[in-house]
């Protein structure tokens, strides 16, 4: 048996890029998975990827930064499967390019945190306390490596509030099966990494994988790099 064969992970921004890789990761790897995405139709290519495997798929779409759209979308999660095992926090914005730092407008700075920051801790909050109830969960947030980039500092601040939120709940959560890691996945050839960056999507796996396969006694609040796990 495959070592996630049954579970359920919900990936969100599954339609496309580093979330369609992770997705299909784990279908691979036995693991029913929700995919998300602002509309459905927009999984079509994700659900026919995963088509080849052997594991159930829901679909469900939202508008991450909009707390209605979010609890619909939670709402339905829970009446549809009940629960989720396994939780990538992949969906999120880029900022625009701006030459100074003073020139970019509080209302990308607000709109920015309200897609990679706050929508992930509402997340968060709906799943974790019923992973704790089951014993059992796996939370991935991603990050990024991104510095010295002071023209998409909106991005960045916000992915360096998500690497310390995911430290403090894997501390609150330190003494239960329930992990919480961050993922960086490196400088992908994606919508949001451009076509100039270091490496294909495709170089995501196996290593984003490795925060939902690890055991129990497995790494908490540590920051798990996708390209040390490179394999081409």
């Amino acid at each position: 048996m495959k070592p996630l064969t049954g579970k359920w992970a919900l990936v969100t921004g599954s339609s496309r890029g580093i979330g369609q890789q992770i997705a299909s990761g784990l279908a691979g790897r036995g693991c029913n998975v929700i995919l998300h995405a602002r509309k459905p139709g927009n999984c079509n290519t994700t659900l026919d990827l995963l088509g080849k495997f052997d594991v159930e798929t829901r679909v469900v779409g939202a508008e991450l930064g909009s707390p209605g759209q979010e609890r619909k979308m939670i709402d339905s999660i829970l009446q549809q499967v009940g629960y989720v095992d396994i939780l990538y926090n992949n969906a999120a914005v880029m900022a625009s390019w701006h030459d100074h730092i003073a020139e970019i407008p509080m209302q990308e700075w607000d709109d920015i945190y309200r897609i990679n920051f706050f929508s992930l801790v509402r997340l968060c909050n709906a799943f974790y306390p019923l992973m704790r109830s089951r014993n059992w969960g796996r939370i991935v947030n991603l990050v990024t490596g991104m510095e010295n980039t002071p023209q998409l500092t909106p991005y960045s601040a916000s992915k360096a509030s998500v690497e310390k939120y995911t430290r403090e709940l894997a501390a609150e959560l330190c003494d239960t099966n329930v992990l919480v890691n961050a993922l960086d996945p490196g400088w992908l050839k994606t919508d949001l990494g451009g076509a100039t960056a270091d490496y294909a999507v495709e170089t995501v796996l196996p290593g984003a994988l490795v925060p939902a396969l690890l055991e129990n006694d497995g790494a908490r609040g540590t920051i798990f790099r996708a390209q040390d796990y490179r394999t081409n």
